[in-house]
């Protein structure tokens, strides 16, 4: 018979970055490690190595295994972990854990292993068409874990980033979600576009232009013609250089969370660092909708929930 962990490593190995957390067997954090290591920065083959020289003495702990969430499960990471389809919760997103270390058979020898991701298809009338994937790695972790931390079985839950996701869950399983490239989009206007020249993307935040940013942004004309006035604005000496940022990124974030069928006075889920998620949550206020908002404890909590479907379905072994 299987038993849950006295110890679980939750590891978020991201594009970018790498953190995790050692949790003892209640779900609390003991202690916390990052650093700049994410999979772009590792060479193939060279995972295992980067993994034992950050994470090495936390996984030899006595009675610990490890979850691995995010682009370490991508072509480009340890080991791929092939998407899991939607509807999934909990228990279809542990069942589709990559097993990897000595026992890639899966439990209960092995003890590393990489949660999937998740994948949905949106229909298409386009010719030539007739349905457009979708997917996320990492984000479906946040997302169970803060139905964990919450309760909440059904809702919109929205996870800004570079790549934002917008997900809708049903009787506690992700239905299905939109992928917006809004940060991306951020990055490339400001930094590469024309408005590099006026733009500051290390601004102070305006919340004022932010503003008015989002209000722009529901005139109607489209975001390809709004960002134009980030230029113009400056041209004409309309709107202070530091503001500008706080204006473009507000024209961005009001087109994505304006391309969503919301109901006023209802509410959505936000989930990420406190810098992105009070914009989005000040951008809905201005739709007339309410936010909730979690930050980084909903990885280490939907790791640590993952850790005890993993329990509940070997418990017969």
């Amino acid at each position: 018979m299987s038993h849950p962990p006295s110890t679980l490593l939750a590891v978020d190995w991201g594009t970018s970055s790498l953190r995790g957390a050692r949790l003892d067997a209640q779900g609390h954090v003991l202690e916390e490690k990052s650093l700049p290591r994410g999979i772009q920065t590792v060479e193939p083959g060279e995972f295992a190595t980067v993994f034992e020289a950050t994470f090495g003495d936390w996984a030899r702990a006595s009675g610990s295994f490890c979850l691995i969430s995010g682009m370490a499960g991508s072509k480009q990471g340890w080991v791929e972990a092939p998407y899991c389809p939607c509807p999934a919760g909990f228990d279809e997103v542990a069942a589709r854990l990559m097993w990897i270390a000595d026992a890639p058979q899966g439990p209960p020898n092995a003890r590393i292993a990489i949660v999937p991701g998740l994948s949905c298809e949106h229909p298409s009338a386009a010719a030539g068409l007739t349905h457009i994937p979708d997917v996320m790695r990492g984000e479906e972790v946040q997302i169970l874990g803060a139905m964990q931390l919450s309760g909440l079985r059904d809702g919109v839950f929205v996870l800004p980033g570079t790549h934002n996701k917008w997900a809708q869950v049903s009787d506690g399983r992700v239905t299905g979600f939109r992928t917006f490239m809004t940060g991306e989009f951020y990055a490339l206007l400001s930094r590469q576009s024309i408005l590099a020249k006026t733009v500051d993307p290390d601004a102070p935040f305006d919340e004022a232009a932010f503003i008015q940013g989002v209000n722009q942004s529901r005139e109607g004309a489209g975001l390809l013609h709004n960002a134009f006035s980030a230029r113009t604005l400056s041209l004409f000496s309309r709107m202070s250089a530091p503001a500008l940022a706080s204006y473009l990124s507000g024209l961005i974030i009001g087109e994505e969370v304006g391309a969503q069928k919301l109901v006023k006075n209802s509410s959505v889920n936000l989930i990420g660092s406190p810098a992105l998620t009070q914009r989005y949550a000040l951008a809905l206020a201005l739709h007339g909708v309410q936010s909730r908002l979690f930050g980084a404890e909903a990885t280490w909590a939907g790791l640590f929930a993952l850790s005890k479907s993993i329990a509940r379905s070997t418990a017969s072994v």
